[in-house]
């Protein structure tokens, strides 16, 4: 690797290091397998850095992320991986009552309803959500279509407003 390709890495991969472990963390489950990701992740951006041909590098990394995630998980853990039918979602319900809901219930129990959300779903609802990137830019990392990426949100947020609403009722 020549010099040049170390200063790229550094200026490209590493501002964006906290994010690709965030996501590791949501997609792997643990803290101990998104290390395992998230340094693989590393190694290889730092292999293709000469393949990042500008634009956004957050995405590209959180791309090369999702991608390792989704390959270990299918090596490691496979009964994880459901491919979901995007194509079954009927309509896109109110997002900011999903939103306040799900963002004013206590840490905890988000928690627990993010992790028990389908693979997919909780990608989505992270990356827009505690990632901040536009639907457009997870529609790059995920490699899907922008349609998809709201699909999968208001579906994330969907089951994520139906987990507080029983919680609620359970009190």
């Amino acid at each position: 690797m020549s010099a040049n390709e170390a200063e790229q890495f550094e200026r490209i991969v590493l501002p964006h290091l906290d994010a690709a472990y965030n996501l590791s963390r949501w997609l792997a489950g643990n803290d101990h397998d998104a290390e395992d990701i998230a340094q693989e992740a590393c190694v290889r951006a730092f292999r293709f850095i000469g393949g990042h041909r500008g634009g956004d590098a957050r995405a590209w990394l959180l791309a090369i992320v999702r991608n390792t995630a989704f390959s270990w998980l299918k090596k490691n853990r496979p009964a994880m991986v459901v491919s979901i039918d995007d194509d079954a979602l009927a309509e896109i319900e109110d997002q900011n009552v999903a939103a306040h809901s799900a963002f004013s219930a206590d840490k905890k129990v988000l928690r627990a309803a993010l992790e028990s959300l389908p693979l997919e779903f909780r990608e989505a609802i992270v990356l827009r959500e505690l990632e901040g990137l536009s639907y457009k830019e997870i529609a790059e990392v995920a490699e899907v279509p922008v349609g998809t990426v709201m699909s999968r949100l208001a579906r994330a947020r969907r089951q994520l407003q139906n987990h507080f609403a029983r919680k609620e009722g359970e009190k």
